[in-house]
C-alpha cells in the first residue's frame, strides 16, 4: 500500500472517524512583578480561572493560549514553555479533557497597566497572592496553579491525571 492508495486512506479515514475526540483548554500562568497571579473572571461559568481558553479543532494548544490572551484581554504574547498537562475525568456533562497550562512570564507595570477586558466572556481579572488564589480558585484549579509555580521554579514538566471524585495523581 502506498500513501495515495484510496483503500488505504479509506482504511485509516474509518479509523480516524472512531477515534477518541478529546476536549483541550489551554492556559497560561502570568505574573506581576510582585509574583501575584493573574486570574479571571468568567460569565460563563462559576469562579475564577487561569486566562486562556478552549483549543478550536486542528488548533496546536499554544497558539489557542495566545489567540485567547488576544480575544479576551487584549495581551499579545508569546507564550513560553509548557508548564503542565492535565488529564481530567468526565464530569458534568463534559466528556474528558486534557489541560495545558504555559509559561507567560512576569509582565511588568507597563504590560499589566495596558491589560483590559476586550471580550465578554470575562468580567474581571485581577492579580492576587498565592493566598488569594488559593481562596478563589477551586481545588482543582488551585492545583494546576500550585504545578505549574512549581514546574517554573524547577524548571520541568508536571503530567497529573485527575481521579474521578478524588484527588490529584501525579506522575513524572
Amino acid at each position: 500500500m502506498t500513501d495515495d492508495d484510496p483503500a488505504r486512506f479509506a482504511y485509516l479515514a474509518e479509523g480516524n472517524a472512531k477515534q477518541a475526540r478529546k476536549r483541550v483548554a489551554a492556559d497560561v500562568l502570568i505574573t506581576d512583578q510582585a509574583g501575584r497571579v493573574l486570574l479571571v473572571d468568567p460569565t460563563y461559568k462559576e469562579g475564577w480561572d487561569l486566562p486562556g481558553g478552549m483549543v478550536e479543532a486542528n488548533e496546536p494548544p499554544r497558539v489557542a493560549a495566545e489567540r485567547e490572551l488576544r480575544e479576551e484581554l487584549g495581551l499579545t504574547l508569546t507564550v513560553g514553555r509548557l508548564l503542565v498537562v492535565e488529564w481530567v475525568p468526565p464530569h458534568g456533562p463534559w466528556d474528558d479533557q486534557l489541560v495545558f497550562i504555559f509559561d507567560g512570564g512576569q509582565l511588568d507595570d507597563a504590560a499589566v497597566s495596558n491589560l483590559r477586558l476586550t471580550d465578554e466572556e470575562l468580567a474581571g481579572l485581577r492579580f492576587v497572592t498565592l493566598a488569594e488564589a488559593k481562596s478563589l480558585l477551586k481545588p482543582r484549579l488551585w492545583s494546576q496553579v500550585e504545578k505549574a509555580l512549581r514546574a517554573r521554579s524547577r524548571d520541568t514538566v508536571a503530567y497529573a491525571e485527575l481521579e474521578s471524585g478524588a484527588g490529584d495523581v501525579t506522575r513524572g
